[in-house]
């Protein structure tokens, strides 16, 4: 349903003023020209005084976010004739800034649209635990929309990815976002407990229920008391162990070894794994109905590879992290952003670490890289050019390729797309136009 919008917005009342200024998170009225009629003080406080655009003050963009290559809910608004909700990228004085845009109109007395509400709520969980979770790619970005999303909820989540992509920082940002955040988070690595100990670890004993159970232990279960219970690497679970999982999550009860009385269960459930659990369940080696209870809200966590315009921001968050001072030089940089990292976000910390480590002074050059990656990267560089290869041709192809190519090997070097379009002298508009060209091309 395309909503009906006045042309020109009628000035904002004393009344819709003073209910703007009740709201606690950050509100704007924005004019269907994006232009910002009045904000709360929550917003000024934050963001600073109104007067300008929308697409302006979080991007510094001169035109819409839609024609830079985001999304624009007051369009989709509009378009829909329902609220919007987007995940986003912010930039600001202190740096980028993620955050969760929701956007509903306001109507008149005729039924048309005289204003848009947006309400900013920033998501100070994606910066935590030394920056691993942070990045532009659209497919990290919407890993977590998803994450915001099922925070204020008690959905189970499943978190999908390669080894090293980050999954328990996952599972972290979205117990902080929860409800739960003032009771403890609960890591268990279902692939180091043996089959033998995993009961009696996840769920406590009584004193002289085994030989050498001297006295009762609590599990883990009970030790979340109110919390979150994250089960990483659920795929590895022995069958007989997912019969007991199963009814843990069904009956909210469990008993410990060598108990009779069942115990009530009080937590919110996030698992995590590498493998592929439904062909898993095709093979018979994962139950099919803990399947479906675990998987109601799957969220992929995107490896490294398929974001490496990410590479740049992660190097800079370690290095600002735990090496104030040191810096990459550009062709350094320029190798860790070609390479594959089959071990992902954990690899790419643990190379900038032993740089670091190598480095005597504060720049880190190729000479600290590892040999074996150092040399990965460059057999790459003297190949047929590829959107990850360095740039250089062995073979005349069409003029339109070697763009798409060059300008997603740019994109993979330059953190800003602002400062990437100034630099190849084009506006931001014409860069995401090519850039999504390119990814079609490629």
């Amino acid at each position: 349903m395309l909503l009906q919008v006045r042309k020109k917005p009628p000035p904002v009342s004393a009344d819709l003023r003073a209910m703007l200024d009740q709201i606690p998170e950050p509100t704007i009225l924005i004019a269907m020209d994006h232009q910002i009629l009045a904000a709360n003080p929550a917003y000024r406080e934050k963001y600073g005084e109104v007067g300008r655009t929308c697409y302006a003050a979080s991007h510094d963009f001169d035109s819409p976010c839609d024609e830079n290559g985001e999304a624009c809910p007051l369009r989709a608004t509009v378009e829909t004739g329902r609220r919007q909700r987007v995940f986003h990228i912010q930039h600001g004085a202190a740096g980028p800034r993620y955050v969760d845009v929701e956007l509903e109109p306001i109507l008149d007395d005729r039924g048309r649209v005289a204003y848009f509400l947006e309400r900013i709520h920033e998501i100070h969980e994606a910066r935590a635990h030394e920056g691993e979770l942070i990045g532009r790619a659209a497919s990290f970005l919407r890993a977590l929309g998803l994450l915001q999303r099922a925070a204020p909820s008690e959905v189970p989540v499943l978190l999908l990815g390669e080894s090293g992509t980050g999954k328990e920082l996952a599972a972290r940002a979205l117990h902080q976002m929860s409800g739960r955040r003032q009771r403890p988070f609960m890591p268990v690595e279902c692939s180091g407990l043996p089959e033998t100990l995993f009961e009696s670890e996840l769920f406590g004993y009584e004193q002289g229920a085994f030989t050498g159970a001297n006295r009762a232990k609590r599990g883990l279960v009970d030790a979340t008391a109110g919390g979150s219970l994250f089960l990483d690497e659920i795929g590895d679970v022995p069958l007989p162990v997912q019969v007991k999982l199963l009814r843990l999550l069904e009956s909210g009860t469990f008993r410990k070894v060598g108990g009779t009385e069942p115990r009530p269960a009080d937590f919110r459930l996030v698992c995590a794994t590498h493998r592929d659990l439904a062909a898993m369940v095709r093979e018979g080696t994962f139950r099919q109905d803990l399947y479906y209870r675990i998987n109601a809200f799957p969220v992929v966590l995107p490896p490294l590879r398929e974001r490496r315009g990410d590479v740049a921001v992660l190097c800079q968050a370690f290095l600002t992290k735990k090496h104030p001072g040191k810096r990459l030089e550009p062709e350094a940089l320029e190798l860790l952003a070609q390479y594959d990292w089959p071990g992902n976000v954990r690899e790419l910390r643990n190379i900038i670490d032993r740089m670091a480590l190598l480095a005597d002074g504060d720049e880190l050059c190729i000479e600290h890289l590892p040999a074996d990656l150092a040399a990965a990267t460059s057999s790459c560089t003297h190949a047929t050019p590829s959107k990850e290869a360095a740039f250089s041709v062995s073979n005349v192809v069409p003029l339109g390729q070697i763009e798409a190519d060059y300008l997603q090997w740019a994109e993979a070097r330059v953190n800003d797309r602002a400062g990437l379009a100034r630099a190849l002298g084009v506006s931001q508009r014409t860069l995401y136009r090519k850039l999504d060209d390119a990814r079609r091309r490629n």
